[in-house]
């Protein structure tokens, strides 16, 4: 049998690589602990997710229309240890990508990389301006890297230990199994990643690794612990397929061509990133034996693509490349005649362009900046249009409008509600036309009235015990159209904060004698998109 020889760092212990990346975890983590301090500072709030996960969080089940149940456990997690606090509700997320920062050291000392290798490649990931925007608060993206790249470091290690003649492979199964079932439950996107993998591993001789009782064992391990979702999913009749297919046929992302999908990629990532990364993938499928590297980017590229996805849910797969290209340039500028030590400069240039690279852009990936001077930043710096969805536009890119109205809705609504007669207070509820409106209303709102939705995971939810006949409509629409469904229906308020997204600007209405019951109008009502 053909063995496969993989180059051995020769100047760093695995000790002194966990040191070097535990440095930069904590350099990630603090950037992201301090962005949140300074964000309340200036009183830029809760972003519209996180409020909907939060929800999710106290109705915790195996799956949910949009998106795992990893992040509804994050969430609960969050909430139970640190309340309302909004650094504690986002330092899970944070030390996620943290954790990216982490594996991004550790898998270039696995390739090989020496100090400063893996000193650049943090520093490329730690720069990628996506990355410091996704970390920065409550999500499951923050997470993909941190279940896809454990799957790469155990095939890896398990190349490396059998050029060694070490047999670890029940350990590092184990790992890839555990992360790629966990991330599973994190997003569906783990499974393009993992077929990604495994085409790439069947195109190479590396393949061997695949038809082990090992493998087998990692699979099976991954399967069992996914399987909850999929029966999750079953018996609510797929609602993540229905909410995928809606968004589809209705056009709600932005279908980029192959060559926007690519050229997005360099923005997203960093221009100055490209100068790793992209000799990185050069490197990876250069070498026979890290070719199936290089090829589960190139697949997972066209399937993206293919697919339609968004930009960003290509990121996760970039510190496999970062940590190459760390290798790359270590192969490119170490001095022969210091074979046990690193040539310093061209990686301090390295590490310095990444730095202020991510540091001219920072302010457009995290929202750091009062809307005036943001305006005026995006001006100089003549920003590109990175909008990942076909909606109206609002002054501020949706990443950061989605900051803003949120308490401004909560307060009207507690103004209404304390307006009422106590008979119409002991029966109303609130009907909000999407979960942001829905949650943010149960986060921030005090002693208010049940709140219900048709979006999502809230339609799901049911009416909870509402019967309609009294309901105050947090929704834009329109008295005619409400009467269709309510005898009377007269406008109580409007929430109309200039920088938040136009469709969560509208009137508020009070609707009273519904025309037929609520939960049988129910099951037609369900939005999932």
């Amino acid at each position: 049998m053909t063995r496969t020889t993989i180059v051995r760092p020769t100047d760093a212990s695995l000790r002194s690589a966990v040191r070097l990346a535990l440095l930069f975890f904590a350099i990630k983590l603090l950037i992201h602990i301090a962005a949140t301090l300074w964000q309340r500072h200036i009183g830029m709030g809760y972003f519209r997710d996180e409020f909907y996960y939060l929800m999710c969080g106290r109705h915790l089940a195996w799956g949910y229309v949009d998106h795992g149940p990893i992040v509804a456990l994050q969430a609960r997690i969050a909430e139970t240890v640190f309340g309302h606090s909004l650094l504690g509700i986002r330092i899970l997320s944070a030390a996620a990508g943290a954790m990216r920062v982490f594996l991004t050291g550790l898998l270039c000392w696995s390739l090989g990389g020496k100090r400063s290798a893996q000193a650049l490649a943090m520093a490329a990931v730690l720069s990628v301006p996506l990355f410091l925007g996704i970390d920065g608060f409550l999500s499951m993206n923050s997470f993909e890297s941190m279940f896809w790249m454990p799957c790469l470091l155990a095939l890896i290690m398990i190349f490396r230990d059998e050029a060694d003649g070490i047999d670890r492979r029940w350990m590092w199964w184990s790992l890839l199994g555990v992360s790629a079932g966990v991330g599973l439950l994190n997003k569906p996107s783990m499974l393009f990643f993992l077929i990604s993998v495994g085409i790439a591993l069947l195109l190479t001789p590396q393949r061997r690794v695949l038809f082990t009782r090992h493998a087998a064992f990692g699979i099976g391990l991954l399967i069992l612990i996914a399987l909850p979702n999929v029966l999750w999913q079953v018996h609510n009749h797929w609602p993540t397929l229905e909410f995928l297919r809606n968004g589809r046929e209705q056009g709600k992302n932005i279908r980029l061509s192959p060559l926007a999908f690519v050229l997005n990629q360099i923005v997203v990532i960093g221009p100055w990133g490209a100068f790793v990364w992209l000799p990185g993938l050069v490197h990876l499928l250069r070498r026979q034996d890290r070719r199936w590297l290089g090829l589960t980017f190139l697949i997972l590229l066209v399937v993206m693509i293919a697919l339609g996805a968004k930009d960003y849910y290509f990121a996760p797969i970039y510190p496999i490349l970062f940590a190459a290209g760390g290798v790359a340039w270590q192969t490119r500028f170490a001095q022969r005649k210091s074979v046990q030590r690193d040539s310093p400069l061209a990686f301090a240039v390295g590490i310095v362009t990444m730095i202020v690279g991510a540091a001219i852009v920072y302010p457009s990936a995290a929202p750091v900046l009062q809307p005036q001077t943001y305006w005026r930043y995006a001006k100089a710096l003549h920003l590109p249009d990175t909008e990942t969805e076909n909606s109206a536009r609002a002054p501020l890119p949706q990443f950061f409008a989605d900051r803003y109205g949120w308490q401004e809705n909560v307060d009207e609504v507690t103004r209404i509600v304390n307006a009422l007669s106590p008979a119409d207070r002991a029966k109303v509820g609130i009907f909000c036309g999407n979960y942001g409106q829905a949650a943010s209303l149960e986060w921030l709102g005090h002693g208010l009235p049940t709140v219900i939705s048709e979006h999502n995971t809230y339609w799901l939810w049911g009416t909870r015990g509402l019967d309609g006949e009294v309901m105050i409509i947090d929704r834009k629409s329109s008295v005619a159209n409400i009467q269709k469904y309510y005898e009377e229906v007269q406008v109580v308020g409007r929430v109309d904060n200039p920088l938040s997204m136009p469709y969560e600007r509208h009137d508020i209405y009070l609707a009273r004698h519904r025309k037929m019951p609520l939960p049988p109008d129910w099951a037609e009502s369900k939005i999932y998109y």
